[in-house]
């Protein structure tokens, strides 16, 4: 951890928690914090000690969105597809081969979401609120539509989108939005019932996994099929399958490769 920075990793029994912790302004997603985002996320990924990615904030916040008080030269400046750019840092979340937990600590806003759906689990404390507030200040939840969109379906998200109405964590799961609203008192004991749960699984497996959830509803069913009785094949044959399957015949732990 370097002093000044915005956002923190972690790396602790396989687990990287990647922590947002800009309290002047609600961890809201100025330039600085982007850029630290980004940076210790690949990080997290590229980490062989790294098997699970944990994204939380620090605070009572876990994100409120575009920094709206940067000056307006800032983040014209700012290229949302370029490095350390939100679209750079979304879709790292996303196509993750390391599964990735949201850890939501409070309130999350907008971009915020963006963030919070781009992530695998999601388990937020119960007194968290969320909106999608774009519209509210003459903009479109352009970019986090492509992460949010899949969780909700287009007649939630016209909802959600158009009112820029704020909901709580329990209609959130109602949504699809989240997968568990726990008290404060819970949330990390909630988490570590997830990492520990995903760091049974084996990495390679893991990563197919995810790939083929994104992937699979976007495919015609004859291709889907072909596709994945080919993938089906490789896994079986693949030397973490026969790793699985003598530890399960030896009635021992797996011993996974990172």
């Amino acid at each position: 951890m370097s002093d000044g920075e915005l956002v923190h990793l972690e790396i602790a029994r396989g687990v990287a928690t990647v922590t947002l912790d800009s309290p002047h302004n609600r961890n809201a997603l100025s330039r600085r914090l982007l850029a630290d985002l980004d940076r210790h996320v690949r990080a997290a990924e590229a980490d062989q000690r790294t098997r699970v990615i944990v994204l939380t904030g620090a605070g009572p916040v876990f994100c409120s969105g575009a920094d709206l008080k940067e000056a307006p030269e800032a983040r014209a400046a700012s290229e949302p597809s370029g490095p350390g750019g939100l679209v750079a840092i979304v879709n790292a979340l996303w196509a993750s081969p390391k599964p990735v937990i949201a850890r939501i600590n409070g309130p999350a806003r907008a971009g915020g979401l963006g963030l919070m759906c781009a992530c695998d689990i999601v388990v937020a404390v119960d007194t968290a609120t969320f909106a999608f507030s774009e519209v509210r200040v003459g903009v479109a939840p352009a970019i986090i539509s492509v992460v949010t969109l899949p969780r909700l379906g287009p007649t939630r998200a016209l909802e959600l989108f158009l009112t820029g109405d704020t909901f709580d964590a329990r209609a959130a799961v109602g949504y699809g939005m989240i997968n568990a609203a726990v008290s404060h008192d819970d949330l990390d004991a909630a988490i570590r019932r997830y990492a520990d749960l995903l760091l049974q699984g084996a990495p390679a497996a893991l990563a197919e996994t995810k790939r083929l959830v994104r992937d699979v509803p976007r495919l015609p069913t004859a291709e889907a099929f072909h596709r994945m009785a080919a993938l089906s094949a490789r896994l079986f044959a693949s030397e973490e399958a026969r790793e699985g399957m003598a530890a399960f015949a030896q009635k021992r732990p797996p011993r996974w490769r990172s």
